[in-house]
Formats: C-alpha cells, sequence, structure tokens
C-alpha cells in the first residue's frame, strides 16, 4: 500500500509540471513591448538588409556589424570585436549583459549571406503583403535583429534575473564557421543554454534536428595538349572528372537522411586545350556521422582507378558542422517554447532540415540548444528568400519569454 502511495506520489510530480507547462499564461507586458517594438525592428531589418555582407565581404560585414554594435552598446552590454580565426573575414562581434539571476544563455546569430556584391542594390529589402523580402532577410539577418530586440525588451522591463546573456554575432556560418570554432568552444564553457537564431520552418516550427555538413573535392591533374594537332599526346583532365563523378550516383540527392549533390566543377583553360585540370565539389548531408565514411570511401576507392592512363586523382574534404540529433534536451526546450506559444493561442511545431548550424556543436559540448527560434520564412539561399511578416511579433515575445524562463531556471548540461 505504502509502495503504490508513493507511486501515485511520484507520478503526480512528474505530472504536475508537464500539465503546467502545457500551455503558460501570456504575459502582457512582454506582448505589448513587442508589438511596440514592431515599427524600430523592421527599420533595423530593413537597414541591414541593404547592406551587402556575403561571407568573405569584409567592408560589407564591418559595415552590418558597427550598425549592430551600436545597439548592442546602446544596451549596455560589453561589446568586443573578435578576430576571425581564418583570413579574409570580419571580425566577430561578442556582446555580454550580466544579470542578478542563475541563467547563463548563448545567443547565436550570424551576419554572413551566401550573396554577391551588388545584390542589395539590385533585390533590395522590400515588403510586399504579408511578406518581408530581400538578401539574407531571413538567414540571418531577420534572427539577429530579433535577437536585439529582444535585449532591448528585457532592458525597458528591468528584467536582470539571469546570471549572463551572451549574444555571438558571427561572420562565416555560410561556411561553416571556420573563423569562430575556437570561439564558439569558448563560450560553450561557460553557457547552460544555446539559443540559435536561424529562421523557423513554415508553417511556424523549431528546429530540433539538423543534418550535418560536409564537403569533398575531387582534384584531377592531366596533361595538356594542342585539341586538334595533337589531342592524343593530352591526358583529358575533365573526362576523367566525369569517370568519378560515377561515384556518387548511389547515395541519394534528396530527402530526409544522407544527401549527396555537385554543387561546383570546372575544368580546363581554353576551348582549343585538352583540359590539363579538373574539379568539382560534392557536398554531403547527414543525419548519421557514418555516412560521411561511406561517401568518403566511395570516392578514395574510384580515385585509385582512374580510367584515363596518367591522370591523377586527389580526394579532400572539409568538415562544416556534425549532425545535432534528436535528443532529450533539445526536447525538453522545445517543450517550455510550446508552452509559450500556447500562451498566445498559437501552436508551435518542431522540425528539422538539411541546413547546419552552431546549434550542433552546442550540443556536442554536452550544452542543451534550441534552433530556428528566429522569424519564419523560407526559399533561403535564392532570389525569393521571404521572412512571414505575421511571424516577426511572435517570434519575438518567443525568444524574450524563452530568455527570461531559462535565466531564472536553466537546463542541466547533458553530460
Amino acid at each position: 500500500m505504502r509502495r503504490a502511495m508513493m507511486v501515485l506520489v511520484m507520478a503526480a510530480a512528474v505530472g504536475a509540471p508537464a500539465a503546467a507547462a502545457s500551455k503558460a499564461a501570456k504575459d502582457a507586458k512582454v506582448w505589448a513591448a513587442a508589438e511596440k517594438a514592431r515599427p524600430a525592428q523592421l527599420k533595423l531589418l530593413e537597414e541591414v538588409v541593404n547592406i551587402d555582407s556575403g561571407t568573405g565581404d569584409v567592408e560589407g560585414g564591418r559595415k552590418v556589424a558597427a550598425i549592430l554594435r551600436s545597439r548592442l552598446e546602446a544596451l549596455c552590454m560589453t561589446v568586443e570585436a573578435v578576430p576571425a580565426e581564418a583570413p579574409g573575414l570580419p571580425d566577430n562581434l561578442v556582446a555580454r549583459l550580466k544579470g542578478t539571476g542563475k541563467g547563463r544563455i548563448l545567443m547565436i546569430g550570424h551576419l554572413d549571406t551566401v550573396f554577391e556584391p551588388g545584390t542589395a542594390a539590385k533585390r533590395p529589402y522590400t515588403m510586399t503583403g504579408d511578406r518581408l523580402t530581400g538578401p539574407g532577410v531571413g538567414d540571418e539577418k531577420g534572427g539577429v535583429v530579433q535577437g536585439i530586440y529582444a535585449l532591448q525588451i528585457l532592458k525597458d522591463l528591468g528584467f536582470k534575473d539571469y546570471a549572463q546573456i551572451t549574444f555571438l554575432i558571427e561572420t562565416s556560418e555560410e561556411r561553416g564557421s571556420p573563423g569562430t570554432r575556437k570561439l564558439i568552444d569558448r563560450l560553450l564553457t561557460a553557457a547552460d543554454v544555446e539559443l540559435n537564431l536561424e529562421p523557423g520552418d513554415p508553417p511556424d516550427t523549431v528546429t530540433v534536428w539538423r543534418k550535418g555538413s560536409n564537403s569533398f573535392y575531387i582534384d584531377v591533374k592531366g596533361r595538356p595538349a594542342h585539341a586538334g594537332i595533337a589531342p592524343q599526346d593530352g591526358r583529358n583532365a575533365a573526362l576523367e572528372l566525369i569517370h568519378q563523378l560515377e561515384a556518387i550516383r548511389q547515395f541519394p540527392t534528396s530527402g530526409d537522411g544522407l544527401t549527396v549533390n555537385l554543387t561546383l566543377m570546372s575544368a580546363g583553360a581554353r576551348y582549343n586545350i585538352i583540359p590539363e585540370d579538373a574539379s568539382a565539389a560534392i557536398n554531403i548531408r547527414v543525419r548519421d556521422k557514418a555516412d560521411v565514411e561511406k561517401v568518403a570511401h566511395a570516392l578514395e576507392t574510384r580515385a585509385r582507378t582512374p580510367s584515363i592512363p596518367d591522370t591523377k586523382v586527389t580526394i579532400r574534404r572539409e568538415a562544416s558542422f556534425p549532425p545535432l540529433p534528436n535528443n532529450p534536451a533539445t526536447d525538453a526546450l522545445a517543450d517550455r517554447a510550446e508552452a509559450i506559444y500556447a500562451g498566445l493561442g498559437m501552436k508551435l511545431g518542431r522540425g528539422g532540415n538539411g541546413g547546419a548550424s552552431e546549434s550542433a556543436l552546442a550540443n556536442e559540448a554536452g550544452v542543451p540548444a534550441l534552433d530556428g527560434l528566429g522569424p519564419v520564412g523560407g526559399k533561403f539561399h535564392s532570389e525569393d528568400e521571404y521572412v512571414d511578416l505575421g511571424s516577426v511579433t511572435p517570434r519575438l515575445y518567443l525568444l524574450t519569454k524563452l530568455i527570461m524562463e531559462l535565466g531564472r531556471n536553466p537546463p542541466a548540461r547533458i553530460r
């Protein structure tokens, strides 16, 4: 009887938080502040979207960073420009704010985009109906600006119930963060939780899993020759490259699991010369790290048996991000986010995608991470990239409330 009673008591104790988490009361002050912030939030977003800052655009990145830095300093944050760990990249920004509470929160966003200089002039920030468009509007300038206004709301409300908020705005995420790996590792040692400002996916989801990203490069060295007079003296690197690419035909190009896609290819120098050099880039996305080795084995095996004599094939690999797997710590954070959204009378979904991010690094470091907290959008890395205007205020409310809750009650580290 006593044992049965203990079981009932324990069940009630476990069930109570779950029931409470099903719906949090709407915080009228935070919602009013989020609505009030909307015009200024959109104005800042327009300003930074209209400045090109593709990865490697040092001058553009500096211009955007200067604007963001002034906003962060106005919030009484200590802001540090941290040099990139790879050449040809602008400095990263690390902003810190000390509080009086318990939780140590790391927010991560990136200001680099995939677009070339001149794109913003051709396709500037535009509001059409319920959509905002422009280069990098969703991936990820919308999230970075949202992070700044969440901090603005906390300041305006006098909320300090956190130990520290650290906001990393990095400048090389679109290339796998080569300029921030060591910095991210350091920041994670002093964090209880990581909140990532990548965009949410339609219709309105947070990201609880992501694929990892790796690239393989195939380089072929042949022998040049006159294409008309003595083609037989040449060794065609381009044709050998085509032979090598047969190795990836066995792998899927789309889907929720492993994907392998040819993304770059080049060969030759002139139309009348047998190509001496040829190269290709293969981008792979994985849910399971073991799949990386399957692709490596296929490429390396074929490289050992070129079809054209006297050609040399070299395989190189470059790791970007590991996968973020489905895991209990992320699910627990998603539970909190869903409860906050339910207080608005809205339903927050959960999903994942093939886009890699820094949250995978947090997870591997034992820090609970929740991704996809920026405004909802889609068509990323294309001319049609957009943000759903209707998501801007609810997502700002969600991020602000998450920071408040996690400041008061941070999660335990994974290990």
